[in-house]
């Protein structure tokens, strides 16, 4: 039985949201999660359950082109609607994809492109405006189609999180993608014309999932050893499942 907790937003009745933090290219430890996810799903049924992933499927991890390939497909949860949001990663990705270009490429293999185009088959010393033709259509198109938030009753879904003070449609996709600074260490409201919405986020890893009042974060670092988690968001309560 998983263990729940207080969570600091709420749900309206009937729905549940299975969010998964940064995968990184985890493409095992990923599949095992949406089996955990469906067993729960079977054993606890729910009138409206939503798959969501927070973004960073590529990069780093050695499987990058397999989570991808998987996703494309659509919700691994038969009759589970999925939403899939945009992470810095993708972000690099696909600026270098696009654009092409000595600092785009850098940026990007410093940051473990090196390993999503590896998984892609992608020879090394490939120049850089090849790389695009080398990826399947698919692929592309889910990576392009990557939200950058989702908002369900109290919470915002997010990568890395929001500048406070700031109201959502005015966010950066910067600060959507990459802020860590001025948003981990904010204890207070987070958006001014909602106060009370909690942010969901990944980007910052850490041995355990962090609840605090206004944020919950679901990066526990399975590129670097740690687990995969999935926070398991129901009414006023929050588990964790992890593979």
């Amino acid at each position: 039985m998983m263990n729940q907790q207080l969570a600091p937003g709420r749900l309206a009745p009937g729905r549940r949201v299975y969010a998964v933090g940064d995968v990184h290219g985890c493409a095992d430890r990923l599949f095992d999660l949406h089996s955990l996810i469906a067993r729960h799903l079977t054993e606890h049924p729910c009138a409206k359950p939503l798959l969501l992933h927070l973004g960073d499927f590529v990069d780093r991890g050695p499987d990058s082109a397999r989570v991808i390939a998987r996703l494309s497909l659509g919700s691994p949860l038969r009759g589970v609607p999925m939403v899939n949001l945009m992470g810095n990663h993708e972000w690099m990705m696909l600026r270098a994809l696009a654009l092409g270009g000595a600092a785009n490429a850098e940026h990007w293999l410093q940051n473990g492109g090196d390993a999503s185009l590896e998984s892609w088959g992608v020879p090394e010393g490939t120049p850089v405006a090849g790389w695009a033709e080398m990826l399947p259509l698919e692929h592309l198109a889910f990576l392009r189609d990557l939200r950058p938030y989702h908002v369900l009753d109290d919470y915002v879904f997010v990568h890395a999180g929001v500048r406070p003070e700031v109201p959502l449609v005015e966010q950066s996709w910067h600060d959507l993608l990459w802020i860590r600074g001025g948003f981990l260490d904010w204890d207070w409201s987070l958006l001014p014309e909602a106060p009370a919405l909690v942010a969901v986020h990944g980007h910052t890893p850490a041995p355990e999932p962090e609840l605090r009042a206004n944020r919950i974060g679901l990066d526990t670092g399975a590129v670097r050893g740690g687990m995969l988690t999935c926070g398991v968001l129901e009414g006023d309560r929050i588990g964790f499942l992890q593979a």
